[in-house]
């Protein structure tokens, strides 16, 4: 995993400020009032602070922007940074000031005056998420980021949030780095082993191999991956924190996928390297609530797989079999991670009997022309856990938008050959796919299918990562957790 940027919570300390090495931040609100340590930088730097507080410049600053004094008089380092910031701003705010001061800093050392901010573990989660970068795949890695003091006034509880907080920020930044990893380092084999390693943790993992899934029937998995050399596999985790039955979290873990048969075109096809972004996710989660000692039953599950063109690979017109009995028609075997999914979703519900279920995958490029990269879309059978799942990401200011599902569009995937098949062709694709997974979901099992195309991997960068993988849906997930599953 990429090593993270180091957080410390100390007690306020004026008289270590004028030899501060790195940079300061103190954080000032709109209003201009400026605490307790920020007069002592001011006093140091003979005005400086104050002058650039009263000036047209910081009025102007939006909230979480910064002023800039670079290498001041009276101080040993190489820059102060005066964040606008309210004392009492929301928990969005709070990462994303956090997320512009590591933006700005780069990898320098931090001393962050944060006395008078109700939430400083918040401001250090957006910190360390904006530090993160992946690097480890270059001749000469990146240098870790320095460490981030927060001079706080109640040390002891700050660390104690800080626990939680850390634990989202290590969830987050494992996605991240498994989106990230090229598909001959990440293999299907690998991907698991991974998974497996989350057992030190005190998550109990089981793995199932190809002969153990042929057994149990899931053909609609097994043939999206008989194209390849890379054994398919099913990875099962559960965090047990709580009673009651858990809820299931549901990943496409397509370690790459080139379409098959239905091969994709040449240009981007090297970004399918991300197209086990669900599963990421779900690990991600997995990692979070167990770091956190989470107090509820959760279980993840993820198909691991690669779509591959061979002699051995599944063709345009095969009908498969599903481990629930219905048979398939591919139309295209480009539209493969719904099938993986099948087989997943019937899988969980008949051996963890879930209380409800949630599925993430990299499904459709119709639902980045829907939604572009700002939202992934929401599908469920369930208006309250709809409800439930789109205000814990308001929460923590992951966009998502609900999307219909109903008849009409069940009848797009209505087979003359078969029960289902797997594609209803261009019209509504996103919602199609959605249509596809409902079918094998129990119609008493509250369900939320996330299509997370657009927002797994962005081309540019979000308000808490740089360009690239983002581990978009593990902090609306833990939230959810917190909000509905934790006693």
């Amino acid at each position: 995993m990429t090593e993270l940027r180091t957080v410390e919570f100390a007690d306020v300390d004026l008289d270590t400020l004028a030899g501060a090495a790195g940079r300061l931040v103190l954080f000032v609100p709109g209003a201009g009032t400026i605490g307790t340590a920020a007069r002592r930088v001011n006093r140091l730097t003979k005005g400086a602070v104050a002058r650039a507080v009263e000036s047209e410049a910081f009025g102007k600053l939006s909230e979480g922007e910064a002023l800039v004094l670079g290498w001041p008089a009276g101080l040993a380092a190489e820059a102060v940074e005066i964040v606008k910031l309210e004392r009492r701003a929301d928990t969005v705010s709070l990462r994303k000031a956090g997320a512009g001061i590591a933006k700005r800093a780069a990898g320098a050392t931090l001393t962050v005056l944060a006395e008078g901010q109700k939430a400083p573990e918040e401001i250090a989660l957006g910190l360390v998420l904006r530090s993160w970068a992946f690097t480890k795949r270059k001749e000469t890695p990146s240098d870790t980021p320095g460490k981030a003091v927060f001079m706080v006034k109640e040390v002891a509880a700050a660390q104690a949030a800080w626990v939680d907080a850390g634990a989202l920020a290590a969830g987050v930044c494992f996605t991240r780095d498994l989106v990230s990893e090229p598909a001959n380092v990440l293999t299907t084999t690998e991907f698991a082993a991974q998974l497996e390693a989350l057992r030190d943790l005190g998550v109990e993992v089981e793995v199932l191999d190809e002969p153990e899934m042929e057994k149990l029937g899931m053909r609609a998995l097994l043939g999206v991956g008989q194209g390849s050399e890379s054994p398919s596999k099913v990875v099962t985790m559960r965090w047990k924190g709580g009673e009651g039955a858990p809820l299931a979290l549901i990943g496409k873990g397509v370690v790459f996928d080139t379409g098959g048969i239905s091969l994709k075109p040449g240009a981007g096809m090297e970004d399918m390297t991300m197209d086990m972004g669900g599963a990421g996710v779900v690990a991600g989660v997995m990692k979070a609530l167990a770091l956190r000692k989470a107090k509820a039953n959760v279980t993840g599950m993820v198909g691991l797989v690669e779509n591959m063109p061979d002699g051995r690979a599944q063709r345009p017109g095969d009908i498969v079999a599903s481990m629930k009995g219905d048979t398939i028609e591919v139309i295209n075997t480009d539209a493969e991670g719904r099938l993986v999914l099948a087989d997943v979703l019937w899988h969980a519900q008949q051996a963890e009997q879930p209380a409800a279920m949630v599925d993430l995958a990299t499904l459709t490029g119709a639902c980045i022309i829907a939604l572009g990269h700002e939202n992934a879309a929401v599908f469920a059978n369930d208006d309250g856990f709809a409800k439930d799942f789109l205000k814990a990401a308001e929460t923590e200011g992951e966009g998502a938008w609900r999307m219909p599902l109903g008849k009409a569009y069940d009848d797009l995937i209505k087979s003359m050959k078969a029960d289902i098949k797997n594609t209803g062709g261009r019209p509504a694709g996103s919602i199609t796919a959605a249509a596809f997974l409902q079918k094998f979901v129990a119609e008493d099992m509250p369900w939320i299918h996330l299509d997370i195309a657009g927002v797994a991997q962005t081309p540019g960068e979000t308000a808490l990562a740089p360009k690239g993988a983002t581990g978009w849906g593990v902090l609306a997930l833990d939230r959810l957790v917190r909000m509905k599953f934790e006693g």
